[in-house]
């Protein structure tokens, strides 16, 4: 079996999560958080399109991670984040992160907005 280190260029992996809290890049930051090639932020929730349709162009795909439990993500920003050309796909925040840093080791234009667990 060949076994190769994952490198991530510029993009930062997500280490691990708790209550509260996401570790990436090796920085604990605390509440929700958005992701992708540009840089970690904080995130406002559900309401914050803006902070969310910045991340196109960018990626092609952003992971919204719901929190503890899958829910719906509003329709509302849905369409929005659709119509600014972003595929969405929403997850368990800790499916999330492991989509996302899977993915990411691949080398694809992805992004992740996070509700913690």
């Amino acid at each position: 079996m060949r076994i190769n280190e994952v490198t991530y260029d510029d993009s930062r992996p997500i280490d691990g999560y708790g209550p509260g809290f996401f570790r990436i890049g090796g920085e604990v930051i605390e509440g929700a958080v958005l992701v992708r090639p540009g840089g970690v932020s904080a995130w406002g929730g559900y309401e914050d399109v803006a902070a969310l349709t910045s991340a196109a162009g960018e990626v092609d795909v952003l992971f919204i991670g719901t929190g503890a439990e899958i829910a719906h993500v509003p329709a509302g920003l849905r369409a929005a984040l659709e119509a600014a050309g972003l595929g969405v796909e929403a997850m368990a925040s800790p499916a999330a992160c492991r989509t996302y840093n899977v993915l990411l080791a691949e080398g694809r234009r992805v992004g992740v907005a996070l509700l913690p667990v």
